[in-house]
């Protein structure tokens, strides 16, 4: 090639070469500090079209996951004013069975009458003040509850649940129990069984909820672990190959630039000539 001085080709092929270099000096810094490999469509156009659809999959069953805990939070609660309720029936019962037997007094009796009294009062008390938010739970809900515990649409990802639970005294019979004779004491051991039943039969409904929406839970901890490791082979940086980028690159743009400092100076030769 001859000595020109208008068109100098060895200084457009280095400006070409070193403005690549920075393009990859760029992006390897780029992709170190966000921690990306895709920083741009145009880098992986399809990843990066898999890799949201992903991600957003995978923000859904976070919130899932945080929809299945508060549903067995609200169980939770029920079951244990549930539980509370079943101890003060079983001291009901010990108070029907002390007052059943002349062991006692008549002036006996009246003060574990008191007690059964207060016993009762805080029995309904439990029933109509156990909540989640605004939602009483044990003095006479009937009604389908509904619970997204899935990232998408479908009723396949609705968990469905029919709570009855009805708690109150009145409701289980023994708003009106005493132990103040004999007699009255002998019955209430039969309104305090049968209010048994029916307590364990509401802790067993809750129950059986809370061992499926333990179910659900975990099955969405495994669906998110798993989405978010697809997602991070997908859009994340390789931080070793990056580095070894970055490194490659600053080798070869310091290169080109000195390749180019050469290439200017080429002109200055063809001046020689002329002068």
């Amino acid at each position: 090639m001859g000595l020109r001085i208008s068109t100098n080709v060895a200084s457009i092929a280095a400006q070409r070469t070193l403005y690549k270099n920075q393009r990859r000096l760029e992006h390897a810094q780029t992709a170190m500090s966000s921690g990306r490999r895709i920083v741009s469509a145009a880098d992986d156009a399809a990843g990066l079209a898999i890799s949201e659809n992903i991600r957003g999959q995978a923000a859904g069953l976070k919130m899932a996951k945080q929809n299945a805990l508060n549903a067995s939070s609200l169980f939770q609660i029920a079951e244990g004013g549930l539980n509370e309720q079943s101890n003060i029936l079983i001291r009901l019962r010990e108070l029907g069975v002390q007052g059943a037997s002349d062991t006692v007094s008549d002036t006996e009796r009246e003060f574990l009458d008191k007690e059964s009294s207060q016993l009762v009062s805080e029995f309904d008390r439990i029933a109509k003040s156990t909540r989640f938010g605004n939602r009483e739970l044990l003095s006479g809900i009937d009604e389908q509850l509904e619970f997204h515990v899935g990232p998408f649409a479908g009723d396949e990802n609705v968990v469905r649940a029919t709570v009855k639970a009805d708690s109150t005294a009145s409701t289980l019979g023994i708003d009106g129990i005493s132990v103040a004779s004999k007699d009255d004491a002998r019955d209430t051991l039969k309104s305090v069984d049968d209010a048994l039943v029916q307590i364990g039969k509401m802790r067993a409904d809750f129950g059986a909820v809370q061992s499926r929406l333990q179910s659900t839970n975990s099955n969405t901890e495994i669906q998110y672990e798993n989405l978010t490791a697809a997602q991070s082979r997908i859009a994340d940086a390789d931080i070793a190959y990056e580095s070894a980028e970055m490194a490659s690159s600053q080798i070869l743009q310091s290169a080109s630039i000195n390749v180019l400092a050469a290439a200017n100076q080429n002109g200055a030769a063809a001046l020689k000539l002329i002068s």
